[in-house]
């Protein structure tokens, strides 16, 4: 073990991004193989051979950077899920979106027809729970 802590030493090692191009080579690697399709399989290889790269890299800032923009523009997908996620476990609430402003406001199922008002606006609406 401590042969690859000697050879890891001032390497980058893996982060978000890594796994990403990890988890496309195995879904481009699956279909080529169903497809038989040699562009998909360099196309896996590609990202495999990538992966290694910033994996054994030392210019540490670099893919500091990459994976930092990766992030960024992974962000917003996640977030929709975690938030979807929440939703269908909430079997609670009602989630509604104000008609002025576009706010999320979550309300308690089973009342009925009830007024809500939006904390962020101030305006009233109507709707069915």
């Amino acid at each position: 073990m401590n042969w690859l802590r000697r050879v890891m030493y001032g390497r980058y090692g893996t982060d978000s991004l890594n796994y990403a191009l990890i988890a496309v080579y195995f879904v481009l690697y699956l279909l080529s193989s169903l497809l038989r399709s040699h562009l998909m399989s360099l196309l896996s290889t590609v990202c495999l051979i990538l992966a290694f790269y910033r994996m054994f890299s030392r210019q540490i800032d670099r893919r500091q950077a990459e994976n930092a923009r990766f992030l960024d523009a992974v962000q917003p997908i996640v977030r929709w899920y975690n938030v979807n996620k929440c939703r269908r476990r909430d079997r609670d609430h009602a989630y509604f979106r104000c008609p002025n402003c576009g706010q999320q406001l979550r309300v308690p199922k089973g009342k009925g027809k009830i007024s809500i008002t939006c904390r962020n606006c101030g305006a009233s609406f109507e709707e069915k729970t």
